[in-house]
């Protein structure tokens, strides 16, 4: 028992006397195994950037070859430029002058400020037909000619050369054919008695010329509007109690005819006389109201209106869209008109009457129609 007792006591006190140097020993041992790895990570980094450098250096280095390179490719239509310097009558330049670039049409492409010296460039647009407008404060408006600009073009607007704008006074420039859309939009709410369009009566002396898009969608929105279908029933109800054409017969078949014929002659006449020979001749299709003078004079514009209009540069030229038109429309009559009824008394019996209703279309349109007609947007004048 001592002996057992003497070897735990020895047991035990060796233990307590060993912890310390145990301690140290753990202590050294982990401060080595800190250090050795970071030095070796560090001397396999410092040699794997070696090798890479060397394997970099001894590379050989990449070269274009001329058949590998991509095929060099002509810009895209967007490649043109149009370009200008804004300046006043002596020279100076204008900065912060507003530029637009529209299209033929009068569309809005483009817009941007002028730099300091003046100057404005527009890149990267297609090949067409365009116009600038410039406005700067102070300044009258400027709108140039209309130019065409090809593909790769570099071209320069010429003599963009601002006025004085007059003391308080302030002036938009803008296209024409924009104009004429909103006249034309007032005049398609012209009906008498707010119902029978009117849309052929300007009341506005110096309207603005149609171009070509305008005159068939004009024409187009008068022959189609609903208060015609009503028209023509009329029409054929009177050729039918009549027996107007007989070989179209009686009764429902008999009556078909009639308002499928009634119907294409107004139709070919109000696009052939109103929107195809005005286009053709540069002539506007319109009646212009005079409104004021002596009766007499009166009389004679309304009735001279059917022989004479006016082109679209304002000039008074002969009517040949209401001659030819009504010839055509009676022409055409001849493929759907009975077989005794055709021939050149049809066609000439036909244009006639064409010609005698613009007539009085034109007396009514002159006397009464501005007292009847609602929406009117002006007076007309001498």
């Amino acid at each position: 028992m001592k002996v057992r007792y003497g070897l735990k006591w020895f047991h035990g006190s060796m233990t307590k006397a060993a912890r310390p140097c145990l301690h140290a020993v753990f202590a050294s041992a982990s401060l080595l195994l800190c250090i050795v790895p970071a030095s070796a990570l560090a001397q396999q980094q410092t040699a794997g950037r070696e090798i890479i450098r060397r394997s970099l250096a001894d590379a050989p280095l990449p070269h274009a070859s001329p058949q590998n390179s991509a095929p060099q490719r002509l810009p895209p239509e967007g490649s043109a430029r149009v370009a200008g310097t804004v300046l006043d009558v002596s020279g100076a330049a204008i900065p912060g002058a507003n530029v637009s670039l529209l299209l033929g049409d009068g569309t809005q492409l483009l817009t941007m400020v002028s730099e300091a010296t003046g100057e404005f460039n527009f890149t990267k647009i297609p090949a067409g037909s365009y116009l600038v407008t410039v406005n700067a404060y102070g300044f009258a408006p400027f709108a140039s000619a209309e130019f065409a600009v090809a593909v790769q073009q570099d071209y320069e607007v010429p003599d963009v050369s601002l006025s004085i704008a007059p003391a308080n006074m302030e002036v938009t420039v803008r296209p024409t054919d924009l104009i004429a859309a909103e006249q034309i939009r007032a005049e398609e709410k012209q009906r008498l008695v707010g119902v029978i369009p009117n849309f052929y009566t300007s009341y506005i002396h110096d309207a603005a010329p149609l171009n070509w898009k305008q005159k068939f969608s004009l024409a187009a929105r008068s022959a189609f509007d609903p208060v015609v279908y009503i028209g023509v029933g009329f029409g054929a109800g009177i050729e039918q109690a009549t027996n107007a054409y007989p070989g179209y017969g009686q009764g429902a078949a008999g009556y078909r005819k009639r308002y499928a014929a009634t119907f294409v002659d107004g139709r070919s006449s109000d696009f052939l006389t109103n929107a195809l020979f005005p286009t053709l001749f540069h002539q506007d299709p319109r009646y212009y109201y005079r409104g004021s003078g002596s009766f007499k004079s009166r009389l004679m514009h309304a009735v001279s209106s059917v022989f004479a209009a006016r082109s679209d540069t304002g000039r008074t030229v002969p009517n040949s869209s209401y001659l030819l038109g009504d010839l055509s429309a009676a022409a055409l009559s001849s493929l759907y008109y009975p077989q005794a009824n055709r021939g050149a008394n049809l066609v000439f019996t036909n244009a006639a009457v064409g010609l005698a209703g613009r007539v009085g279309m034109n007396l009514f349109r002159e006397f009464l129609s501005k007292r009847l007609t609602t929406n009117v947007p002006g007076d007309g004048r001498l």
